[in-house]
């Protein structure tokens, strides 16, 4: 059986035992977290939602809080004298699916 779920405004295709990196959750590491919205359950029979499926939930167990690679972008006005290096690090969890429910 596999889901798709939707968090921090992406969509993701998961099974039971899968290791994701999503944007960060405020769970503490260790605990278990529930997504609730869930778009689709497959498997056998596929249950599509409008737009979730009601009564279907993920549970997942935070694994870490980490932050992702260094994302670089370098802005520049030709002829201006005008450049400038930008970085971002996005802030990441990394969760376990465990359980898919209906």
């Amino acid at each position: 059986m596999y889901a798709v779920l939707e968090t921090g405004s992406k969509q993701y295709r998961v099974v039971a035992g899968d290791t994701l990196e999503i944007e960060k959750l405020d769970v503490e590491a260790g605990k278990p977290f529930t997504f609730d919205r869930v778009l689709m359950v497959g498997g056998e029979k596929i249950t599509v939602g409008a737009p979730t499926v009601t009564g279907a939930t993920v549970v997942a167990d935070v694994v870490a809080h980490k932050r992702g690679e260094k994302k670089l972008t370098f802005k520049m006005k030709r002829r201006k004298g005008y450049h400038k290096t930008i970085g971002h690090r996005q802030e990441l969890t990394v969760v376990k699916i465990t359980a898919i429910n209906l």
